[in-house]
């Protein structure tokens, strides 16, 4: 594979962040995350910005920018990608 898509946070009102790749083709998406699922998500570890980050980057590991939906919730992803939840939170174990 070629170079990591940037990924950029931005928060645009409380609980609702844009989240923009940068890759061949930058994507905009709109992602809500409550404070409830960031402490959750990473055991208190990091903020919401942080957890989107990580999110995705699970989400390039197994799709394209495209590919991801342009609004969603954060818990969405374990709809799609059963593993999701685990995987964060051992990114945030550590």
């Amino acid at each position: 594979m070629g170079e990591e898509p940037a990924v950029r946070v931005t928060k645009k009102e409380p609980d609702v962040y844009e989240v923009e790749v940068a890759a061949a083709q930058t994507t905009r998406h709109l992602v809500t995350v409550s404070s409830s699922d960031v402490k959750r998500l990473t055991a208190g570890k990091a903020n919401a910005e942080r957890l989107l980050e990580e999110s995705f980057r699970f989400l390039l590991e197994r799709e394209p920018n495209t590919a991801i939906l342009g609004s969603f919730r954060i818990t969405d992803i374990g709809r799609y990608f059963p593993e999701y939840e685990r995987d964060i939170r051992l990114n945030f174990a550590g």
